[in-house]
């Protein structure tokens, strides 16, 4: 398995918020990032995960909510890429994936624009 400290690794979770063009990062509302070593026992290779309301569903009643929640997970990443070269871009795609849900789109969409 590929070494990299919890440091750096989250360095690398905002790396790849940072390249999320501003326009869009604007537009989150309510939501915190958050990097686990390791996923839920039940599902052992899930690199991220978007926990909470996309803004596309929220409506009136949406007030005193406690955030949306996007949790990118070290461990299996880490397990599934070769290089640190691979960890970048795995890292980048996850986090794009996760706040894309956020956003309101669906898997089905994102594997079909390369972010699955």
């Amino acid at each position: 398995m590929l070494e990299m400290t919890r440091e750096e690794f989250e360095e690398l979770v905002a790396e790849g918020l940072d390249r999320i063009p501003p326009e869009l990062t604007r537009l989150m509302d309510n939501v915190a990032v958050f990097v686990e070593d390791e996923p839920p026992a039940e599902a052992p290779d899930l690199l991220g995960l978007y926990e909470g309301t996309p803004l596309t569903e929220r409506g009136e009643w949406y007030a005193g909510v406690l955030p949306d929640r996007i949790t990118v997970y070290r461990g299996p990443t880490l397990r599934m890429c070769a290089t640190r070269d691979e960890v970048v871009a795995e890292v980048e795609v996850t986090v794009v994936h996760e706040v894309a849900h956020h956003f309101g789109i669906d898997d089905e969409r994102l594997h079909a624009l390369g972010y699955g």
